[in-house]
């Protein structure tokens, strides 16, 4: 054999290897490209625009007839033509899957463009949702290293449902509510363990820990607890193949139910099921539910259950929403900044994984930083929330309260620390003035106003002097510099000159003062420092309320669009009063509703007899306790009362039924 027979045979051979070798990855990266939703579009569907057919037969020629329905996409848009831009876009998005600015273009004409052209909450909040949807479930799935996306995904649910800029922004964080109490339940009960900031948030992130460790499939679910078959079969006859959120749902209304120990008997008209037969499925799910042999089979199936529709339904991952509540602090999913911060940093960690020196100006760190930054603001701001998820699952009203969250003061200096070490902030940081440096102080300020209103004031002390202390303070308003050091009470008088306005100044000073009341003064024995804070907290709320009911306003008629807090403040005094019971310790309730006057006890004592009652009297008549209306004694015209909370409640339902429909 020559030499050159040999090279040619050996050449040979090698190629040959390789083409089976290119043919067996080839095959890898084809099938790990469609699970991913990594190709692009090769034939239109029936329902497709035509446009979609030509770009496909374009071959090599289709970036260039996807430029051209671009520019023509923006024309429409800036005629006002939303809905034939959003065709046009849906096109691109299949064309060109990976073209991060048409997917946002589509999610901005969606949830800013066309919902403000309808006129109810319940059609606004459909398409500002599709705009979420649009992005979450598609534009991130096809982009995941994406920080655009990411950042845009983030910024709807900061502005467009947390801010107030829409005047139905109420009804979008109610949804929002409802929304991820079916997904993943009630978070963590209050009491008065979670005062510490640490111990609340490895409680919350434990929480999500359960969700991120369960089975990934029902085989497996069924491996680690033989029971959930059962479970599953049971669940199949009584209502057939369910979507999983539709389960999450039943459940989590009937664990609702359990929690205000509501009588079976009561179920058909809770939930306003008139059918028979669906009534006796309904109940016979209710005595599933508490049936001792399927107790872990529940636990079980319903993390399982959650992971799926986490991953599959949300394109969240549980684990990293663990890893962010460890990171951050006790994250509520109910609350709309819980979202936006999840999006926007989870950009920011997939962008620093990809960028480097020469393409380092393709990441948009500064501005998806600053969304964190505002999230974690709104957190504090408003991120422990108060939701009767039973009355809006109804479809009514139903309560919504947001109060400030101190758990999440310190977060916001230690993500400030973080940013300002990205991208040359920490030098820009030592200029005259940056925007950085004006929003740390301005959170700081709040922290102040919320600490000292609370009755707190060497709290408040030590964060005016934490801020003196900061050497990243802006240095071109040296009159601020000299307000800074006067007296407490001066300083924090002068703050709040021009920010009555302010809605998160509004619902900070008036939720701290009636916290204050409560807690520095009712509970700590000061009624003069009780009559005090609840007589501004009343004053300042009848104020901001005046204010923001003089404007009329169309898709929310009645209702202020900046409106964060209810506007009969005996509603409001009554709520927080309440909320603030369940987070103490027996004797703290005790003492505190029986220092109350019978107007706080009013609103009180109903979710105390639900809650307390039942165990209470039982372990009274086992000679372990007093009686409930022993230790909570029922008010002063107590059934007066409730006549006129129902009469107050139907009202509220007729102008909501009016504003949904």
């Amino acid at each position: 054999m020559t030499h050159d027979k040999l090279i040619q045979i050996i050449a040979g051979s090698i190629m040959l290897v390789f083409l089976g070798a290119s043919g067996v990855v080839g095959t890898s990266i084809t099938e790990s490209s469609g699970r991913h939703q990594l190709v692009y579009a090769d034939s239109a569907g029936e329902n497709d625009r035509p446009e979609v057919a030509v770009g496909i037969a374009m071959g090599a020629f289709r970036g260039v007839f996807v430029n051209m329905l671009w520019i023509r996409a923006n024309r429409l848009q800036e005629d006002g033509k939303y809905y034939e831009a959003i065709e046009l876009a849906e096109t691109i998005t299949k064309l060109q899957p990976r073209f991060p600015r048409v997917w946002v273009f589509h999610a901005w004409n969606l949830s800013y463009n066309i919902s403000v052209a309808t006129q109810t909450p319940e059609e606004r909040w459909q398409w500002v949702d599709a705009g979420v949807r649009l992005l979450r479930n598609e534009a991130a799935r096809q982009n995941p290293n994406d920080m655009l996306i990411h950042k845009e995904l983030a910024w709807i649910f900061i502005h467009k449902i947390q801010g107030v800029t829409d005047d139905v922004n109420q009804y979008y964080k109610r949804k929002v509510a409802e929304e991820w109490t079916v997904v993943l339940g009630p978070p963590p009960p209050p009491g008065p363990e979670m005062r510490s900031t640490l111990h609340a948030t490895e409680v919350y992130a434990e929480w999500i820990d359960k969700v991120a460790m369960a089975p990934d499939t029902i085989s497996g679910a069924v491996k680690r607890e033989p029971m959930v078959q059962d479970l599953q079969d049971a669940l199949a006859d009584l209502f057939g193949t369910e979507n999983p959120l539709d389960t999450l749902r039943r459940y989590a209304v009937h664990e609702e139910l359990h929690r205000k120990n509501l009588s079976d008997d009561r179920l058909g008209e809770i939930l306003g099921v008139t059918d028979t037969e669906e009534l006796d499925r309904i109940k016979t799910l209710s005595r599933l539910m508490h049936e001792p042999a399927f107790e872990n089979a529940w636990d079980v199936y319903i993390s399982y259950l959650r992971k799926r529709v986490l991953l599959d339904e949300y394109n969240m991952d549980p684990a990293r929403m663990a890893r962010f509540t460890r990171l951050f602090g006790p994250l509520d999913w109910r609350h709309p900044a819980a979202h936006s911060l999840y999006w926007a940093h989870t950009g920011v960690e997939r962008g620093l994984g990809r960028a480097e020196e020469r393409n380092k100006k393709d990441y948009d760190f500064i501005n998806t930083d600053r969304i964190v930054m505002q999230s974690i603001q709104e957190l504090f701001r408003s991120s422990e929330v108060y939701f009767d998820f039973l009355e809006f699952e109804q479809g009514e009203y139903a309560y919504y309260l947001g109060v400030p969250n101190t758990h999440f003061i310190d977060t916001y200096e230690k993500q400030m620390a973080e940013v300002a070490t990205r991208g040359g902030i920490a030098t820009s940081m030592k200029k005259a003035y940056t925007s950085y440096a004006a929003g740390y102080q301005n959170f700081i300020e709040d922290a102040i106003l919320h600490y000292y209103r609370r009755g707190q004031v060497g709290k408040a002390e030590e964060y005016r002097q934490k801020l003196i202390a900061w050497e990243g303070r802006n240095q071109n308003d040296q009159y601020k510099d000299e307000r800074l050091t006067w007296p407490i009470e001066e300083f924090v008088e002068w703050e709040m000159m021009g920010r009555y306005e302010s809605p998160s100044v509004y619902v900070n000073q008036i939720t701290a003062a009636l916290q204050g009341a409560y807690i520095s003064g009712l509970l700590a024995g000061d009624e003069e420092l009780f009559r005090n804070q609840f007589s501004w907290a009343k004053q300042f709320h009848q104020h901001f309320i005046r204010k923001q009911n003089s404007d009329t306003l169309l898709a929310n008629p009645g209702v202020g669009r900046m409106e964060n807090l209810p506007k009969d403040f005996r509603v409001l005094s009554g709520g927080l009063f309440t909320n603030l019971l369940e987070s103490l310790n027996m004797s703290e309730r005790e003492a505190l509703y029986l220092a109350a006057p019978n107007e706080l006890r009013l609103f009180s004592y109903m979710r105390l007899e639900q809650g307390l009652s039942e165990s209470m009297n039982e372990l009274a008549e086992n000679g372990e306790g007093r009686p409930f209306n022993d230790v909570f004694p029922k008010p002063i015209g107590y059934d007066e009362f409730l006549v006129q909370y129902e009469a107050q409640r139907a009202e509220l339902q007729r102008n909501f039924n009016v504003q949904v429909k």
